[in-house]
Protein backbone atom coordinates (compact mmCIF):
# COMPACT_ATOMS: atom_id res chain seq x y z
CA UNK A 1 0.00 0.00 0.00
CA UNK A 2 0.91 3.84 -0.44
CA UNK A 3 0.13 6.89 0.88
CA UNK A 4 -0.75 9.77 -1.64
CA UNK A 5 -1.12 13.57 -0.96
CA UNK A 6 -2.13 16.08 -3.13
CA UNK A 7 -2.44 19.40 -2.06
CA UNK A 8 -4.39 22.20 -3.14
CA UNK A 9 -3.03 23.70 -6.05
CA UNK A 10 -3.28 19.78 -7.20
CA UNK A 11 -6.96 19.85 -6.70
CA UNK A 12 -7.59 23.13 -6.55
CA UNK A 13 -9.43 22.89 -10.45
CA UNK A 14 -11.60 20.04 -12.31
CA UNK A 15 -9.17 19.40 -14.99
CA UNK A 16 -6.46 18.65 -11.96
CA UNK A 17 -8.69 16.92 -9.95
CA UNK A 18 -9.93 14.59 -13.57
CA UNK A 19 -6.30 14.54 -13.88
CA UNK A 20 -5.45 13.09 -10.10
CA UNK A 21 -7.93 10.06 -10.70
CA UNK A 22 -6.24 9.30 -14.03
CA UNK A 23 -2.75 9.03 -12.12
CA UNK A 24 -3.97 7.22 -9.18
CA UNK A 25 -5.67 4.10 -11.16
CA UNK A 26 -2.88 4.25 -13.57
CA UNK A 27 -1.53 1.15 -11.74
CA UNK A 28 -3.23 -1.73 -9.40
CA UNK A 29 -1.22 -0.85 -6.37
CA UNK A 30 -3.47 -0.14 -3.66
CA UNK A 31 -3.44 3.79 -2.58
CA UNK A 32 -4.99 6.06 0.33
CA UNK A 33 -5.04 9.26 -1.04
CA UNK A 34 -4.88 12.17 1.42
CA UNK A 35 -6.83 15.97 -0.09
CA UNK A 36 -5.76 19.35 0.76
CA UNK A 37 -8.67 21.77 0.63
CA UNK A 38 -9.04 23.32 -2.64
CA UNK A 39 -6.25 26.11 -3.71
CA UNK A 40 -7.82 29.42 -1.79
CA UNK A 41 -10.64 27.37 0.25
CA UNK A 42 -8.51 27.49 3.56
CA UNK A 43 -7.60 30.97 3.05
CA UNK A 44 -11.55 32.11 1.95
CA UNK A 45 -12.65 30.53 5.37
CA UNK A 46 -10.05 32.07 7.89
CA UNK A 47 -11.83 35.17 5.79
CA UNK A 48 -15.16 34.27 6.49
CA UNK A 49 -14.12 33.39 10.91
CA UNK A 50 -12.31 37.00 11.00
CA UNK A 51 -15.84 38.83 10.03
CA UNK A 52 -17.21 36.45 12.24
CA UNK A 53 -15.08 37.41 15.08
CA UNK A 54 -15.46 41.17 13.99
CA UNK A 55 -19.57 40.73 14.55
CA UNK A 56 -19.64 41.37 10.85
CA UNK A 57 -22.23 39.10 9.87
CA UNK A 58 -22.92 40.42 6.44
CA UNK A 59 -19.47 40.73 5.76
CA UNK A 60 -19.45 37.07 6.36
CA UNK A 61 -22.31 36.26 4.22
CA UNK A 62 -21.20 37.91 1.03
CA UNK A 63 -17.85 35.98 1.58
CA UNK A 64 -20.11 32.45 2.08
CA UNK A 65 -21.63 33.01 -0.75
CA UNK A 66 -18.85 34.15 -3.10
CA UNK A 67 -17.40 30.63 -1.79
CA UNK A 68 -20.42 28.54 -2.19
CA UNK A 69 -21.07 30.20 -6.21
CA UNK A 70 -16.85 29.30 -6.56
CA UNK A 71 -17.97 25.37 -5.46
CA UNK A 72 -21.03 25.78 -7.61
CA UNK A 73 -19.28 26.01 -10.47
CA UNK A 74 -16.46 23.40 -9.78
CA UNK A 75 -19.38 21.02 -9.59
CA UNK A 76 -20.93 22.21 -12.85
CA UNK A 77 -17.30 21.56 -14.17
CA UNK A 78 -16.39 18.24 -12.98
CA UNK A 79 -19.08 15.79 -13.32
CA UNK A 80 -19.93 14.47 -16.75
CA UNK A 81 -23.57 13.29 -15.68
CA UNK A 82 -26.82 14.21 -14.14
CA UNK A 83 -26.07 12.12 -11.41
CA UNK A 84 -22.81 13.20 -11.18
CA UNK A 85 -23.62 16.95 -10.64
CA UNK A 86 -26.46 15.97 -8.16
CA UNK A 87 -24.17 14.40 -6.07
CA UNK A 88 -21.70 17.14 -6.14
CA UNK A 89 -24.38 19.42 -5.34
CA UNK A 90 -25.78 17.88 -2.42
CA UNK A 91 -22.28 17.67 -0.75
CA UNK A 92 -22.22 21.57 -1.60
CA UNK A 93 -25.81 22.08 -0.10
CA UNK A 94 -25.00 20.15 2.94
CA UNK A 95 -21.77 21.57 3.77
CA UNK A 96 -22.63 24.98 3.00
CA UNK A 97 -25.91 24.74 5.58
CA UNK A 98 -23.58 23.95 8.14
CA UNK A 99 -21.18 26.81 7.55
CA UNK A 100 -23.94 29.04 7.89
CA UNK A 101 -25.60 27.29 11.01
CA UNK A 102 -21.64 28.40 12.47
CA UNK A 103 -22.07 31.65 11.58
CA UNK A 104 -25.21 31.83 13.89
CA UNK A 105 -23.51 30.43 16.70
CA UNK A 106 -22.50 33.70 19.26
CA UNK A 107 -19.99 34.33 20.47
CA UNK A 108 -18.32 33.08 17.18
CA UNK A 109 -15.08 30.97 19.12
CA UNK A 110 -11.72 29.08 18.46
CA UNK A 111 -13.77 25.86 18.33
CA UNK A 112 -16.06 27.14 15.04
CA UNK A 113 -13.25 28.67 13.85
CA UNK A 114 -11.71 25.56 13.41
CA UNK A 115 -14.81 23.73 12.67
CA UNK A 116 -15.34 26.47 9.77
CA UNK A 117 -11.41 25.89 8.70
CA UNK A 118 -11.98 22.43 8.55
CA UNK A 119 -14.51 22.42 5.83
CA UNK A 120 -12.41 22.91 3.34
CA UNK A 121 -10.97 19.46 2.89
CA UNK A 122 -14.62 17.72 3.85
CA UNK A 123 -15.62 19.46 0.35
CA UNK A 124 -12.65 18.34 -1.27
CA UNK A 125 -12.92 14.58 -0.77
CA UNK A 126 -16.16 14.50 -1.01
CA UNK A 127 -16.58 15.96 -4.27
CA UNK A 128 -13.85 13.68 -5.26
CA UNK A 129 -14.98 10.71 -3.48
CA UNK A 130 -18.27 11.56 -5.62
CA UNK A 131 -16.40 11.91 -9.10
CA UNK A 132 -14.77 8.67 -8.59
CA UNK A 133 -17.74 6.69 -7.75
CA UNK A 134 -18.84 8.67 -11.27
CA UNK A 135 -16.15 7.28 -12.53
CA UNK A 136 -16.76 3.76 -11.77
CA UNK A 137 -13.46 3.46 -9.28
CA UNK A 138 -13.40 1.39 -6.66
CA UNK A 139 -13.07 3.53 -3.84
CA UNK A 140 -14.07 4.97 -0.19
CA UNK A 141 -13.65 7.69 2.32
CA UNK A 142 -12.47 7.01 5.62
CA UNK A 143 -13.00 10.46 7.83
CA UNK A 144 -9.62 11.38 9.32
CA UNK A 145 -12.02 12.86 12.07
CA UNK A 146 -12.76 9.12 12.66
CA UNK A 147 -8.97 8.02 13.62
CA UNK A 148 -7.04 11.17 13.25
CA UNK A 149 -6.00 12.50 17.36
CA UNK A 150 -4.00 15.05 18.41
CA UNK A 151 -2.89 15.04 22.27
CA UNK A 152 -3.07 17.88 25.04
CA UNK A 153 0.32 19.17 24.08
CA UNK A 154 -1.00 19.13 20.05
CA UNK A 155 1.09 16.13 19.45
CA UNK A 156 -0.28 13.50 16.91
CA UNK A 157 -1.15 10.51 18.32
CA UNK A 158 0.17 7.92 15.83
CA UNK A 159 -0.52 4.85 18.06
CA UNK A 160 -4.51 5.75 18.15
CA UNK A 161 -4.66 5.92 14.67
CA UNK A 162 -2.32 2.81 13.70
CA UNK A 163 -5.15 0.71 15.91
CA UNK A 164 -8.04 2.91 14.42
CA UNK A 165 -7.28 2.32 10.75
CA UNK A 166 -6.12 -1.17 11.43
CA UNK A 167 -9.93 -2.00 12.32
CA UNK A 168 -11.38 0.06 9.77
CA UNK A 169 -8.73 -0.67 6.58
CA UNK A 170 -9.84 -4.48 6.33
CA UNK A 171 -13.56 -4.43 6.14
CA UNK A 172 -12.73 -2.34 2.69
CA UNK A 173 -10.41 -4.87 1.54
CA UNK A 174 -12.24 -4.65 -1.90
CA UNK A 175 -11.42 -1.11 -2.35
CA UNK A 176 -8.41 -0.14 -4.08
CA UNK A 177 -8.61 3.78 -3.67
CA UNK A 178 -9.24 5.33 0.17
CA UNK A 179 -9.61 8.39 0.25
CA UNK A 180 -8.96 10.75 3.26
CA UNK A 181 -8.68 14.24 4.65
CA UNK A 182 -5.34 15.92 5.52
CA UNK A 183 -5.04 18.54 7.61
CA UNK A 184 -8.01 18.20 9.99
CA UNK A 185 -8.00 15.98 13.47
CA UNK A 186 -10.15 15.72 16.63
CA UNK A 187 -8.19 17.28 19.96
CA UNK A 188 -8.46 15.33 23.73
CA UNK A 189 -11.67 17.29 24.11
CA UNK A 190 -13.61 15.61 20.82
CA UNK A 191 -13.46 18.61 19.27
CA UNK A 192 -12.68 19.22 15.11
CA UNK A 193 -8.78 20.58 15.34
CA UNK A 194 -6.01 20.38 13.03
CA UNK A 195 -2.02 20.14 12.38
CA UNK A 196 -1.57 23.82 11.47
CA UNK A 197 -1.07 24.81 8.27
CA UNK A 198 0.61 22.71 5.75
CA UNK A 199 -0.18 19.73 7.90
CA UNK A 200 -1.92 17.48 5.04
CA UNK A 201 1.67 16.67 4.19
CA UNK A 202 1.81 15.64 7.87
CA UNK A 203 -1.36 13.22 8.00
CA UNK A 204 0.25 11.49 4.95
CA UNK A 205 3.11 10.75 6.85
CA UNK A 206 1.37 10.08 10.05
CA UNK A 207 -0.89 7.35 8.24
CA UNK A 208 2.17 6.11 6.23
CA UNK A 209 3.87 5.41 9.39
CA UNK A 210 0.63 3.61 10.61
CA UNK A 211 -0.33 1.64 8.02
CA UNK A 212 3.64 0.39 7.32
CA UNK A 213 2.90 1.98 3.70
CA UNK A 214 5.61 0.99 0.92
CA UNK A 215 6.15 4.56 0.24
CA UNK A 216 5.19 8.01 0.79
CA UNK A 217 4.21 10.19 -1.95
CA UNK A 218 3.74 14.20 -1.95
CA UNK A 219 2.54 15.46 -4.86
CA UNK A 220 2.85 19.30 -5.35
CA UNK A 221 3.11 21.89 -8.51
CA UNK A 222 7.15 21.73 -8.56
CA UNK A 223 9.87 18.87 -9.74
CA UNK A 224 10.74 17.96 -6.52
CA UNK A 225 13.00 19.70 -3.62
CA UNK A 226 15.37 22.08 -5.86
CA UNK A 227 18.50 22.89 -4.64
CA UNK A 228 17.53 26.60 -3.57
CA UNK A 229 14.23 28.54 -3.80
CA UNK A 230 13.17 28.87 -7.35
CA UNK A 231 11.46 31.87 -6.40
CA UNK A 232 13.96 33.81 -6.03
CA UNK A 233 16.93 31.97 -7.65
CA UNK A 234 17.58 31.50 -11.21
CA UNK A 235 18.72 28.01 -12.26
CA UNK A 236 17.94 26.40 -9.76
CA UNK A 237 17.34 22.35 -10.07
CA UNK A 238 16.24 18.96 -8.46
CA UNK A 239 17.37 17.14 -6.00
CA UNK A 240 16.99 13.81 -6.90
CA UNK A 241 18.08 11.68 -3.87
CA UNK A 242 17.92 13.21 0.32
CA UNK A 243 18.42 11.31 3.86
CA UNK A 244 16.08 11.68 5.80
CA UNK A 245 18.38 14.43 8.21
CA UNK A 246 18.74 16.58 4.88
CA UNK A 247 15.27 16.83 3.95
CA UNK A 248 13.97 17.70 7.74
CA UNK A 249 17.01 20.33 7.71
CA UNK A 250 15.83 21.64 4.84
CA UNK A 251 11.64 21.79 5.60
CA UNK A 252 12.78 23.12 8.72
CA UNK A 253 14.48 26.20 7.25
CA UNK A 254 12.41 26.66 4.83
CA UNK A 255 11.86 25.02 2.28
CA UNK A 256 8.28 25.36 0.87
CA UNK A 257 7.72 21.83 -0.84
CA UNK A 258 7.69 20.04 2.39
CA UNK A 259 5.88 20.71 5.62
CA UNK A 260 8.86 20.61 8.77
CA UNK A 261 6.75 18.12 10.33
CA UNK A 262 6.64 15.57 7.54
CA UNK A 263 9.93 13.71 8.13
CA UNK A 264 9.76 12.51 11.52
CA UNK A 265 6.35 9.93 11.14
CA UNK A 266 8.25 8.28 7.88
CA UNK A 267 11.95 8.43 9.34
CA UNK A 268 10.38 6.67 12.69
CA UNK A 269 8.65 3.85 10.80
CA UNK A 270 11.69 3.46 7.96
CA UNK A 271 8.79 4.64 4.86
CA UNK A 272 10.71 6.39 2.18
CA UNK A 273 9.63 9.61 1.19
CA UNK A 274 9.15 10.90 -2.95
CA UNK A 275 8.09 13.95 -3.80
CA UNK A 276 6.11 14.38 -6.96
CA UNK A 277 5.24 17.26 -9.68
CA UNK A 278 1.50 16.67 -10.88
CA UNK A 279 2.26 18.87 -13.72
CA UNK A 280 5.06 16.63 -14.80
CA UNK A 281 4.24 13.11 -13.44
CA UNK A 282 6.48 11.09 -15.74
CA UNK A 283 9.76 13.19 -13.49
CA UNK A 284 11.48 11.13 -11.09
CA UNK A 285 10.83 14.30 -8.51
CA UNK A 286 13.10 13.76 -5.02
CA UNK A 287 13.24 10.50 -3.09
CA UNK A 288 13.89 11.09 0.93
CA UNK A 289 15.09 7.48 2.06
CA UNK A 290 17.09 6.51 5.04
CA UNK A 291 20.20 5.75 3.93
CA UNK A 292 23.63 6.92 3.57
CA UNK A 293 23.15 10.30 1.21
CA UNK A 294 23.97 10.48 -2.35
CA UNK A 295 25.97 12.85 -4.00
CA UNK A 296 24.70 15.88 -4.73
CA UNK A 297 23.98 16.77 -8.68
CA UNK A 298 26.24 18.87 -9.27
CA UNK A 299 29.10 16.10 -7.92
CA UNK A 300 29.57 18.24 -4.92
CA UNK A 301 29.30 18.05 -1.20
CA UNK A 302 26.43 20.45 -1.47
CA UNK A 303 23.23 19.18 -1.26
CA UNK A 304 20.68 22.08 -0.93
CA UNK A 305 19.83 25.79 0.46
CA UNK A 306 17.06 27.23 2.35
CA UNK A 307 15.62 30.11 4.29
CA UNK A 308 13.94 30.58 7.50
CA UNK A 309 12.15 34.16 7.87
CA UNK A 310 10.84 36.34 11.05
CA UNK A 311 13.84 34.78 12.89
CA UNK A 312 14.78 37.56 16.57
CA UNK A 313 18.16 36.67 18.05
CA UNK A 314 18.51 37.55 21.73
CA UNK A 315 21.68 38.20 23.04
CA UNK A 316 22.80 37.31 26.99
CA UNK A 317 25.70 38.36 28.96
CA UNK A 318 26.74 37.40 32.22
CA UNK A 319 29.87 37.84 33.80
CA UNK A 320 28.55 36.42 37.31
CA UNK A 321 27.58 33.12 35.81
CA UNK A 322 31.08 32.66 34.47
CA UNK A 323 32.22 28.96 34.13
CA UNK A 324 29.33 28.05 36.26
CA UNK A 325 27.25 25.05 36.41
CA UNK A 326 23.89 25.11 34.76
CA UNK A 327 24.14 28.69 33.48
CA UNK A 328 23.49 27.04 30.10
CA UNK A 329 20.55 25.17 31.62
CA UNK A 330 18.68 27.64 33.81
CA UNK A 331 18.77 29.22 30.24
CA UNK A 332 17.12 27.10 27.88
CA UNK A 333 14.62 26.03 31.59
CA UNK A 334 13.15 29.75 30.80
CA UNK A 335 12.82 28.97 27.08
CA UNK A 336 11.34 25.31 28.06
CA UNK A 337 8.82 27.27 30.64
CA UNK A 338 7.36 29.32 27.84
CA UNK A 339 7.10 26.64 24.96
CA UNK A 340 9.72 28.51 22.79
CA UNK A 341 12.08 26.62 20.60
CA UNK A 342 15.39 27.57 19.43
CA UNK A 343 16.61 27.64 16.59
CA UNK A 344 20.27 28.58 16.39
CA UNK A 345 22.75 28.78 19.52
CA UNK A 346 26.54 30.39 20.00
CA UNK A 347 28.69 30.57 23.02
CA UNK A 348 31.43 32.52 24.38
CA UNK A 349 32.90 32.34 27.68
CA UNK A 350 30.40 35.17 29.41
CA UNK A 351 28.01 35.39 26.37
CA UNK A 352 25.42 33.04 24.61
CA UNK A 353 23.18 34.06 21.48
CA UNK A 354 19.88 32.41 20.05
CA UNK A 355 17.43 32.75 17.51
CA UNK A 356 13.92 31.89 18.00
CA UNK A 357 10.94 32.24 15.44
CA UNK A 358 8.44 32.37 18.10
CA UNK A 359 8.08 36.12 19.99
CA UNK A 360 4.73 35.19 21.59
CA UNK A 361 6.26 35.05 24.92
CA UNK A 362 9.83 37.03 24.56
CA UNK A 363 8.48 39.75 26.83
CA UNK A 364 8.29 37.38 30.31
CA UNK A 365 11.62 35.59 28.53
CA UNK A 366 13.35 38.62 28.37
CA UNK A 367 11.76 39.27 32.31
CA UNK A 368 13.23 36.01 33.98
CA UNK A 369 16.72 36.11 32.39
CA UNK A 370 17.13 39.62 33.50
CA UNK A 371 17.22 38.34 36.30
CA UNK A 372 20.72 37.23 36.25
CA UNK A 373 22.12 38.04 32.59
CA UNK A 374 22.11 41.20 30.98
CA UNK A 375 20.36 41.64 27.81
CA UNK A 376 20.91 43.61 24.38
CA UNK A 377 18.11 44.67 22.17
CA UNK A 378 16.96 41.81 20.32
CA UNK A 379 17.21 41.66 16.34
CA UNK A 380 14.42 41.21 14.73
CA UNK A 381 13.73 40.56 10.98
CA UNK A 382 16.13 38.10 10.70
CA UNK A 383 17.21 34.85 8.11
CA UNK A 384 18.36 31.67 8.83
CA UNK A 385 20.19 30.79 5.83
CA UNK A 386 20.67 26.72 6.04
CA UNK A 387 22.71 24.50 3.61
CA UNK A 388 22.57 20.94 3.39
CA UNK A 389 24.93 18.36 1.79
CA UNK A 390 27.38 15.78 3.28
CA UNK A 391 29.59 17.60 5.61
CA UNK A 392 31.52 14.79 7.25
CA UNK A 393 34.91 15.83 9.30
CA UNK A 394 37.05 14.14 6.24
CA UNK A 395 35.52 16.40 3.34
CA UNK A 396 38.34 19.79 3.22
CA UNK A 397 37.14 23.38 2.50
CA UNK A 398 33.57 22.79 3.17
CA UNK A 399 33.09 26.01 5.63
CA UNK A 400 36.16 27.83 3.49
CA UNK A 401 33.44 27.13 0.09
CA UNK A 402 30.90 28.28 2.09
CA UNK A 403 32.34 31.83 3.71
CA UNK A 404 33.56 32.46 0.10
CA UNK A 405 30.67 32.67 -1.47
CA UNK A 406 29.23 34.98 1.10
CA UNK A 407 32.27 37.37 1.44
CA UNK A 408 29.99 40.27 0.62
CA UNK A 409 26.93 39.50 2.85
CA UNK A 410 27.48 40.27 6.84
CA UNK A 411 27.16 37.05 8.74
CA UNK A 412 25.67 37.56 12.84
CA UNK A 413 25.55 34.60 14.04
CA UNK A 414 26.82 30.98 12.77
CA UNK A 415 26.45 27.23 13.40
CA UNK A 416 28.54 24.41 12.61
CA UNK A 417 29.39 20.83 13.42
CA UNK A 418 25.60 20.12 14.87
CA UNK A 419 25.42 17.45 12.80
CA UNK A 420 27.12 16.07 9.43
CA UNK A 421 24.03 18.08 7.33
CA UNK A 422 24.35 21.42 7.95
CA UNK A 423 25.52 24.35 7.97
CA UNK A 424 23.78 27.60 8.94
CA UNK A 425 24.14 31.42 8.83
CA UNK A 426 22.30 34.16 10.59
CA UNK A 427 21.55 37.35 8.30
CA UNK A 428 19.68 39.99 8.49
CA UNK A 429 16.50 39.32 6.34
CA UNK A 430 17.32 42.61 3.85
CA UNK A 431 20.23 40.00 2.54
CA UNK A 432 18.40 36.96 2.41
CA UNK A 433 17.91 37.12 -1.66
CA UNK A 434 21.48 37.97 -2.30
CA UNK A 435 22.61 35.64 0.06
CA UNK A 436 20.48 32.54 -1.60
CA UNK A 437 22.01 34.13 -4.97
CA UNK A 438 25.21 34.09 -3.80
CA UNK A 439 25.38 30.70 -2.79
CA UNK A 440 23.64 29.19 -5.67
CA UNK A 441 26.74 30.64 -7.89
CA UNK A 442 29.02 30.16 -4.98
CA UNK A 443 28.28 26.24 -4.53
CA UNK A 444 26.37 24.90 -7.85
CA UNK A 445 27.46 26.76 -10.07
CA UNK A 446 27.30 24.06 -13.31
Amino acid sequence: MQVWKFGGTSVGKPERMRSIRSLITEDSTRKIVVLSALSGSTNALLAIGESLKANNDDDAAAKIDALKAHYDTFVSELYATEAGKAAGQQVIESEFSFIRSLAGIKPFTVKQEKELVAEGELLSTQLFQAYLVEEGVASTLLPALDFMRIDADNEPEIQVTEQILGEMLPAHDDKQIIVTQGFICRNPRGEVDNLKRGGSDYTASLIGGAVRADEIQIWTDIDGMHNNDPRIVKNTFPVRELTFDEAAELAYFGAKILHPSTITPARMFGVPVRLKNTMEPAAPGTLIADRPGAPAASGEVFKAVAAKDGITALYIHSTRMLNAYGFLRRIFEIFEKYKTPVDMLATSEVSVSVTIDNTERIQEISDELSAFCTLEEPDYDQTIICIVGNFSADNEGVALKVFKAMENIPIRMISYGGTESNLSLLVHGKYKADALNALNDGLFAR
